[in-house]
Formats: C-alpha cells, sequence, structure tokens
C-alpha cells in the first residue's frame, strides 16, 4: 500500500465516521455545559496564573530594560534594582579609558516615600537619577525635558503609577503648576512620561543626580547604583566586555544589558517565593480540570456500558471505544478553552486597569494552556476508559 493510498483511506475513514463522541456529549446538554464551565474555569485559573507570573517579571525589569547601555556594570551585593549596594564611580572612570568604550555614565536608584499631589496619601516610589550630559535611557519623553531637571528639586513622573493620578496628569498636561513633598521636602513636577508600576514600588521618579542625592545625604555622588557603558559604533560589545571583566576587581561585575535583564527576571523567579508560588497555582488548577473532566467522561462512560459492551459483541476492538473517549476528550478541550479565553482577556484588562500591571496575552502562553488543556482532557480520558476494557458483551443481554 502507498503512502498516498494509505493517507487516503485515513481520510475517508475520519470523513465517513460518526462522531459517536460528540452525539453523547450533546445527548446531555446539561452535563455537557458543566464540564465546558469547568474546563473553562481550570484554563481561567492557567492563565491567571501564567499571565501575573509573567507582568511580574515584565513589571520589575521595565526599568532595566529601558537604560540605553550595551553593557551594565553592578556591585557583586547585586540582587534587584531595590537592593542594589553601590559601587565606587571610579570604577567608571577605569573602564573609560579602554579602546572602544563610548560613554560610561552613573545611574543613581533607590526609594522614596512621596505624597500624592492628588489624594494627599503617601506611596513609595522608585527614584532614579541620572546624569544629564547624556541620556541614559530610552524614553523619548524623559530626554526631551532633560533642561528642565536642571533646576533644582524638579522630578519627572510616571503617568502610569498605580493609583489615583488623574488630576495630576491633567494638571501637568495643561503646563500647571504641581507641588508634593518627599521627606518633608518640597519638589515640583516637570513633565510626565510612561513607564508602569512594578510589584516592588507603586512608580516611578526620574530627576538629575544632583537632585537624587539631595534626598539620600549619607550618600556621596561616588556611591553608584549601576554603570551604564555604550560601545562605539562598529565594537563588539563582547570584546568589549571582556576588558572590563579583565580590570574590574571582585567588588564589581560587568554583564551585557541582556543578561542584566535575565538575573532580574531570576531573581524574582527563583529568590522569591513568588515564582514557586505561581508555578504551584498553575499545577493545582491543571489538577483542578482533571478531576473535573475525569468526572464527567467518567460518568458518560458507566452510563453507556452496555453500547459498549454492544459494540464488543459486533467485532469492535478496544481501540475503537478508547477512541470515541479520546474523542469527547478533545472535544471538551476545544469547547472549554474558548470560554477560559474569553474571561483570561477580561481579566487581564481588569487588572491592567486597576493593579496598573503590564499583563497581555501572548501567543505563547494561549498556545501553552491550549496544549495543557488537551493533555488535562486526555489524561483524564486515559483514567475514565479503563472500564470500558472490560466491558463484557454477556452483561448486556
Amino acid at each position: 500500500m502507498t503512502i498516498l493510498s494509505f493517507k487516503r483511506r485515513s481520510w475517508e475513514f475520519l470523513r465517513d465516521r460518526t462522531p459517536l463522541g460528540w452525539l453523547q456529549l450533546k445527548k446531555n446538554k446539561g452535563r455537557l455545559l458543566v464540564a465546558v464551565a469547568g474546563i473553562g474555569f481550570a484554563d481561567l485559573l492557567m492563565f491567571a496564573q501564567l499571565g501575573i507570573q509573567d507582568a511580574l517579571f515584565d513589571s520589575n525589569t521595565l526599568l532595566n530594560r529601558g537604560m540605553d547601555a550595551d553593557i551594565v556594570i553592578r556591585s557583586a551585593q547585586y540582587r534587584d534594582l531595590n537592593l542594589a549596594d553601590t559601587l565606587p564611580r571610579r570604577r567608571l572612570y577605569q573602564v573609560q579609558s579602554i579602546p572602544g568604550v563610548q560613554s560610561a555614565e552613573p545611574l543613581y536608584v533607590d526609594r522614596v516615600v512621596w505624597r500624592n499631589p492628588q489624594t494627599r496619601r503617601r506611596t513609595q516610589l522608585t527614584l532614579v537619577g541620572q546624569s544629564l550630559d547624556r541620556p541614559v535611557l530610552n524614553f523619548p519623553e524623559v530626554n526631551q525635558n532633560l533642561d528642565k531637571l536642571k533646576q533644582p528639586d524638579m522630578f519627572l513622573f510616571d503617568r502610569l503609577t498605580r493609583g489615583d493620578y488623574s488630576q495630576v496628569i491633567e494638571q501637568s498636561n495643561q503646563g500647571q503648576k504641581i507641588e508634593t513633598e518627599i521627606g518633608r521636602r518640597t519638589i515640583r513636577i516637570a513633565g510626565l512620561f510612561a513607564l508602569g508600576a512594578s510589584f516592588a514600588t507603586d512608580g516611578t521618579l526620574i530627576t538629575s543626580s544632583e537632585n537624587f542625592l539631595r534626598f539620600f545625604p549619607q550618600r556621596s555622588a561616588g556611591q553608584v547604583t549601576l554603570g551604564l557603558v555604550k560601545v562605539k559604533p562598529g565594537i563588539n560589545p563582547d570584546r568589549v566586555l571582556a576588558q572590563i571583566r579583565a580590570i574590574l576587581p571582585p567588588d564589581t561585575i560587568a554583564s551585557t544589558k541582556a543578561e542584566f535583564v535575565e538575573l532580574e527576571k531570576a531573581y524574582w523567579q527563583k529568590t522569591t517565593p513568588i515564582g514557586v508560588v505561581f508555578t504551584f497555582g498553575t499545577i493545582m488548577a491543571f489538577v483542578v480540570g482533571i478531576v473535573i473532566v475525569f468526572q464527567i467522561l467518567s460518568t458518560d462512560v458507566n452510563e453507556h456500558m452496555s453500547e459498549y459492551a454492544t459494540f464488543k459483541a459486533m467485532g469492535y476492538r478496544d481501540r475503537y471505544l478508547l477512541l470515541i473517549v479520546f474523542e469527547e476528550a478533545v472535544i471538551l478541550a476545544t469547547l472549554g478553552f474558548v470560554p477560559g479565553l474569553a474571561l483570561a482577556l477580561g481579566q487581564y484588562a481588569l487588572i491592567r486597569n486597576v493593579a496598573a500591571l503590564p499583563i497581555s496575552m501572548t501567543l505563547t502562553r494561549f498556545v501553552l494552556v491550549f496544549v495543557l488543556t488537551l493533555v488535562m482532557c486526555t489524561v483524564s480520558g486515559m483514567i475514565a476508559t479503563r472500564r470500558t476494557r472490560s466491558a463484557d458483551p454477556a452483561d448486556s443481554f
């Protein structure tokens, strides 16, 4: 038999085959709706766990990914941006002497408590201090307003900060004067930019290095959080990175920007319990789905045991009976995935608006949850079909 003829016969078999699995499912519409709702609920839980986990990683690397640098230098004690420690600024002067280095600029990062100009409530923000001589962040709105930060106590405010800032944003867009406090010191909002909240803080403020240091009198200008290195055009960053690593002492670490972002993700995923919690939540949602589908398929199999026994008496093999149950499993997976996906999209929109987290549906997550749904229903079908193998035609007569 040729491959072409085999494919033709297989297609004809599938085309002419009676869809017994679908016919059995739709016979009891109430049970079908319960099954679809259960699978949709399990999918919603998996979408929620995976989506919030990815949003966690994305929100806590927004600033990292926005840095205009080829190489990032950090302290050997660095854990994440909120527990960054400091490194001596003289390390940047050492790096600038390496051929191929275009610039090595300091970046200051710390947390501050400020008073919401609108509600007067206190909240924690990430404060970033940067040199105004050369832009070190890939945020056009920030770079367009650097001149405004040359004045004392002038700041740029993240319009995507978590909380109620609608009036602040409107007043800033109209060019009105906005004042508030950080540590009993009055500051002014010179403009807005868009970044987003994280799990660690509600938003971000950006200012000059000089303004930054005014809020940390115990910290000198020589204690920087990060060193951002740009390589000259046409120069291989990896080659420059190797030279930087060769001259830096053990108290300082240099890495590519991509490695730096992955380091931040790894901290939240492996060091903190958050990654474990969301992974465990996904597994539990998967198990819940298996239990729900098993109950539905097991009940359906028990109700049709006499029909299965009759099929066996007519000469059908166990494989045919298994195919019927697997057909039901695939149909349930497909039908249940649709409402789960629709609810997840609405859930993501709600989280974006309420929690100000960068959460959205990705193709990878879409495919992953659909595959998990198929596996979930298939495993349930495998467990539920054990009784079909023991179906005895004699028991039906």
